[in-house]
């Protein structure tokens, strides 16, 4: 069973800068890609950004791109969320989250993914 534990959420200003951090407990043999969620208090689950493992190939939110980058490093089975240029409305529990799917198309869909972290709040003030 891989288990999925993120780290380097908190509480940051507008305008600041946060890295998250995805450790796999072993290396997340048969999947294809890693993504990360967020939700908010009151909304929906929403898909923030995906890299396959791979070729590194990534995908980004629209309300994230040219802000968040989304990276990993195979050796040590991790992915990590840089977080730049934060704003109050990125403020949510962000959670990483592995898929076996190698379609690109479904990586921003969470139900195709087979496992998931517990979690780590980011709260960005104003």
């Amino acid at each position: 069973q891989v288990q999925l534990l993120e780290s380097g959420g908190g509480l940051v200003q507008a305008g600041g800068s946060l890295r998250l951090s995805c450790a796999a407990s072993e290396r997340t043999f048969g999947t294809n890609a890693m993504g990360w969620f967020r939700q908010a208090p009151g909304k929906e689950r929403e898909f923030v950004a995906a890299i396959r493992w791979i070729d590194g190939s990534t995908y980004y939110a629209d309300s994230v791109k040219g802000r968040f980058t989304i990276s990993r490093d195979n050796a040590k089975n991790t992915v990590y969320l840089q977080m730049d240029s934060l704003k109050p409305e990125d403020t949510a529990v962000y959670y990483c989250a592995a898929t076996k799917r190698s379609w690109s198309g479904v990586f921003a869909t969470g139900r195709v993914y087979d496992y998931w972290g517990q979690g780590t709040q980011v709260t960005v003030s104003s």
